[in-house]
């Protein structure tokens, strides 16, 4: 019995989490890792302040009823962070369709929520460092 339980509470907890890869662009561009918090979500490129260079391409899934945007983008900040990038672009995020939902229903298999992303790497506003 001890066993089905561990076995059940190891399928909720993997079903619950968030998964991101990424996809590194240039390993050249790779940073020493930071801490999550600092990484800043953009909406769009045009929202970055200063020019950028474009770490990886992230993605990332979960399964939609244990997944929410807040946790999709908290994963794929963690992951930018592990790259030295502080910034990530949201490209796109979406909900399974019908079909899948109701296949996840008849068949008990995932209905996953799937995000992209692009890690950044903001550079420095270097006029702040020459005024002081």
């Amino acid at each position: 019995m001890k066993n089905a339980c561990a076995v059940v509470v190891a399928v909720v907890l993997t079903a619950a989490c968030v998964s991101t890869n990424a996809a590194v662009m240039n390993k050249q561009l790779v940073r020493p890792a930071i801490k999550a918090d600092a990484v800043i979500l953009y909406r769009t490129p045009q929202e970055v302040p200063r020019p950028y260079d474009e770490v990886a391409i992230l993605n990332s899934k979960g399964d939609a009823d244990w997944t929410d945007e807040a946790k999709m983008y908290k994963s794929m900040r963690k992951k930018a962070a592990e790259l030295g990038a502080n910034g990530v672009i949201i490209e796109n995020t979406e909900d399974p369709g019908t079909v899948a939902r109701v296949a996840k229903a008849l068949l008990r298999i995932s209905a996953d929520r799937k995000g992209n992303a692009i890690a950044i790497y903001v550079h420095p506003d270097t006029t702040l460092v020459r005024r002081q």
